[in-house]
């Protein structure tokens, strides 16, 4: 019954992680050498650098230490990096350690692909999508790096929460003379679901209808509503329930007739709200990515090393990798030791990315626990002179140990009483020459996707959320402010809910950036013009809102998850698509145009001022 056309950009993002990139490179024995680099994937690493020496990946050992941020930018990006200090350091000998400044770091590494986007869309009088057709275009840059992947999460997310009977969706990855783009949080699903937000505001815009009325109206549901244009079935689809507790913690009936009294009273100033939803789904699309390995050494003092194939970037991995082994071997976590990603310790890993560090990491750490326990269970049985049924263990196990003799709390008792501490289990451990160090796997089960065919089951789960962001734009120079911001966001049974609310927080803020400030400059002849924080603005304090509410989504244990939690690393970058909307609804009560993004302040004036010119009366 009725059409719409149109078009959308999204723009670029630069990762300004605080710490560089950086490798310090030492030559061994053999030849070898060793390079402790600011990785993600220190596998990935292993393999230029390897490939550059023209040696055996056995003669090359990355480190990767915690990092001072990465957003994706060090996934792929840092081996060449690690390649150079490398053949420095074999050829003269010497170690040799290579850090970039941060104007060279921007001009040298690549950002988020900028997506251009064109859409046609048909729909019925109840703001139904009965159609839709997409196609997206992503700038690579001048070589492939992870663009087809990006390009696949873009398509794979343009549904977003929606449910859409008849689709057909095409995307290019498109070689430009420009640095090498890469990944970024989200690694391309917000440049997707921009595009169908926009359709649904415009849709809105059209019928005369609540933006929030139409998404609830297009919303996944029972079958036939529950399958993704991919072929996945969605299972435990959570927005319903997200969106209706959203509604209510922010009053969002009240706030928009408040808004709509604000405008109507203020000809310079205008509010605007924006509401939308986050399906994001969750595993490498890469199928045979999804694996990787842990390695648990323990001592006969009763301290163990913990390690695994993820690394820490500031997410709070190797917090979370502790509380899983913590639980699982029974140890308090003062008496474990994270220690640095390294390939001779786990080997062929992934990289840490597509929000899968502690699905992947937490299930090979458990694994790993699982089978030192079972080795220790029959020595704590014969050290307290009982059967192994008669053993009540700290592993595994959510009560309070008994205390020993001299404070420190037991591994391993009886009901009967008796009790023994892990130091003394691991010591008649060895004593028995049994081995105290174990390896752990995990392979996600039941993921698959025949790319040619598009389709399959390219993700293990989803994880949900809302955001509700409410503005306030100046009509005189397109100075805006957050008035307000409440999320709700859905992490299964959290692990850490202090980790895992900065990260929704941190998450959003870095997403409102991408959107509203963060601008790259070049010049006519295409060198970087913006090469540090001077001149590239990212969100400060002044960018975040009065009121920033975070609900953590309650009795949502996810099935078949590390202890029945959720990612959360990427999916809350793309609630801050709310903002872009409300500030849309703010330019749009002015008379003016839909801005584009990034919407700053001048881009916010322009909209309002073309808009204006377009329509006098509307002053």
């Amino acid at each position: 019954p009725h059409r719409l056309m149109g078009t959308s950009a999204t723009p670029e993002q630069e990762h300004l992680y605080l710490e560089t990139h950086i490798a310090i490179a030492v030559p061994g024995e053999g030849p070898s050498v060793e390079v402790r680099s600011s990785t993600q994937h220190p596998t990935g690493a292993q393999v230029i650098v390897a490939r550059v020496l023209g040696w055996g990946r056995h003669q090359v050992n990355i480190i990767s230490p915690r990092m001072g941020g990465a957003f994706g930018g060090k996934e792929t990006q840092g081996g060449q990096w690690a390649a150079v200090a490398a053949l420095g350091a074999v050829h003269t000998g010497r170690p040799v350690k290579l850090r970039f400044d941060r104007g060279d770091d921007i001009v040298l590494t690549g950002r988020r692909h900028p997506f251009e986007a064109a859409w046609e869309v048909g729909y019925d009088d109840e703001g139904h999508l009965l159609s839709l057709i997409v196609e997206l275009w992503a700038d690579a840059g001048h070589a492939a790096d992870l663009s087809p992947s990006i390009l696949d999460r873009a398509l794979y997310h343009v549904d977003n929460a929606y449910w859409l009977p008849e689709v057909r969706m095409t995307g290019h990855v498109v070689r430009t003379d420009s640095p090498s783009n890469t990944a970024f949080r989200g690694f391309g699903a917000p440049q997707g679901m921009v595009v169908i937000e926009q359709i649904m505001e415009q849709v809105a815009d059209a019928l005369g209808l609540d933006p929030l009325e139409i998404r609830r109206r297009n919303l996944y549901g029972p079958a036939p509503r529950d399958r993704a244009p991919y072929g996945q079935v969605l299972g435990d689809f959570r927005i319903p329930r997200v969106l209706a507790e959203l509604e209510a913690r922010a009053g969002y009936r009240a706030r928009l007739a408040e808004v709509a009294a604000f405008n109507a009273a203020h000809p310079h100033r205008k509010r605007g709200l924006g509401i939308t939803p986050v399906k994001f789904g969750i595993s490498f699309t890469s199928s045979f990515l999804n694996q990787v390995g842990a390695y648990v050494v323990v001592y006969t003092d009763g301290t163990a090393q913990l390690n695994h194939g993820g690394t820490e970037m500031g997410q709070g991995l190797y917090t979370k990798m502790l509380q899983v082994c913590s639980h699982e071997l029974g140890v308090p976590v003062g008496r474990i030791r994270p220690m640095p990603t390294a390939t001779d310790k786990v080997p062929n890993t992934p990289p840490t990315a597509a929000s899968s560090g502690t699905d992947l990491n937490g299930q090979a750490v458990r694994a790993a626990c699982l089978t030192l326990v079972e080795r220790l269970r029959p020595v704590a049985a014969a050290a307290l002179g009982v059967s192994m049924e008669e053993v009540i263990l700290a592993a595994g196990n959510g009560a309070a140990p008994p205390a020993l003799e001299d404070g420190s709390a037991a591994w391993a008792w009886t009901k009967a009483g008796a009790a023994v501490g892990f130091a003394a289990v691991c010591v008649k451990a060895w004593m028995s020459r049994v081995p105290l160090a174990a390896a752990g796997y995990y392979a996600t089960p039941d993921i698959h996707y025949d790319r040619p065919a598009g389709r399959g089951k390219p993700f293990h789960y989803y994880a949900y959320g809302a955001a509700l962001t409410e503005v306030e734009v100046d009509g005189l120079t397109g100075a805006w402010r957050p008035r307000a911001v409440h999320i709700v966001h859905d992490v299964g049974d959290s692990l850490n809910p202090d980790l895992d609310r900065g990260q929704v927080e941190g998450g959003y803020v870095q997403g409102l950036g991408w959107l509203t400030c963060e601008q790259m400059v070049w010049s006519a002849e295409g060198h970087a013009l913006t090469r540090g924080p001077s001149t590239y603005k990212i969100p400060a304090v002044g960018e975040t809102p009065e009121i920033f509410a975070v609900h953590l989504l309650e009795h949502a244990t996810a099935p078949d998850v590390i202890h029945g939690s959720k990612a959360v690393g990427e999916p809350p970058f793309c609630l801050a698509i709310s903002a872009w909307m409300a500030l849309r609804r703010a330019v749009l009560a002015f008379g003016g145009r839909e801005p584009i993004m990034p919407a700053t302040p001048e881009a916010l004036l322009l909209a309002i001022e073309d808009g204006r010119a377009a329509s006098p009366s509307a002053d």
